[in-house]
Formats: C-alpha cells, structure tokens, sequence
C-alpha cells in the first residue's frame, strides 16, 4: 500500500498564492519575490503580474508612471489598459516588473543588514527610484532605469547593486 503524502500545489496554485494583491502593498509582494523558489518565479513570469503593480510600484519608488512604464519596456497604452481591467502584463514587462521587485528586495535587504542609525528609517523603494534614475559610471555613464527592461540589464544592476552593499563600488 502506498503512503500518502501531501502534493504540492500545482503550479497555477502556486502563481495564485504568489500574486500581486493591491491591498497588501507593493513591498509584501516584493517579500514574496524574494523569498520565492526559482520554480515559483517561473510561475509568476508565465503567469504574468497584475497591471495594477506597475502604477502602485511607481507610487512606492516615487517614479512617474510614465517613466516607469518606459523603463519596463510597456506602452503606456497597455499599461493603462491592463491596470484599469485587472487583467495580469505577462511577456518581457512583466518580467521586467518582477526584475524591478527583486531589485527592491536587494535594495531592501541592504538597508535591513546596516548597522548604520540612519538605516531605522531609509526608504530604500525612494532611494532606489533616484538611484535608477542617476548616470553610473560602472555602466559606461548609463541610468540604471535604461537596462531594466530585459533580464539581462536586471542583471547587470543587479550585480552593481550589490557591488554597492559590499563596498566594491563607489
């Protein structure tokens, strides 16, 4: 006789369970980003995220929905319509959105690590909103927002956000 084990959830559960929800606020879900398996990413960027994460996003970061829309790589007519119709942007902007998460959750995570007094009360989704906006030189003069619509430039901001934390950039 076979024992039973409990499944796991398949996958459209474990999207669902994973979905932006406006009520609990962009940086719940950007918890849920990085805390998530690589599976579950899979999930989520097949699956698309909400419209709405877009706008709410750009209100967190302090960025113009415009911009932000741009930096993704979304029309803003698409962005609009997906946001007003709750209908989920899946393809590279959503996973542009999700890229955009993981590297709120770098920049969140740098904060909570600091030791320094100042870090009790750093809005780290303000800062990085400027920071993505600021010409780097490690990026041949470029704005950080200007790379994050493919996963490679996720990467490469990324890595500069983290070369930030451990000191080797400044």
């Amino acid at each position: 006789m076979t024992a039973l084990h409990p499944a796991a959830p398949p996958p459209a559960a474990t999207a669902h369970r994973l979905a932006y929800r406006p009520t609990h606020g962009v940086d719940d879900f950007v918890r849920q980003i990085a805390q998530a398996t690589p599976l579950e990413l899979v999930e989520i960027e097949r699956h698309g995220v909400a419209g709405i994460f877009l706008k709410d996003l750009s209100r967190r970061m302090q960025i113009p929905a415009t911009r932000m829309f741009t930096m993704l790589g979304v029309p803003k007519a698409t962005a609009e319509k997906k946001s007003a119709a709750g209908e989920s942007l899946s393809g590279s902007g959503g996973q542009a959105a999700i890229g955009v998460a993981r590297l709120l959750s770098i920049a969140q995570a740098i904060v909570s690590n600091s030791t320094a007094p100042e870090a009790a009360d750093f809005d780290a989704a303000k800062w990085l909103g400027q920071w993505l906006e600021c010409p780097q030189p490690a990026l041949g003069g470029r704005k950080p927002g200007d790379l994050i619509d493919t996963p490679t430039g996720i990467e490469v901001v990324s890595r500069l956000l983290g070369a930030i934390e451990s000191g080797a950039y400044q």
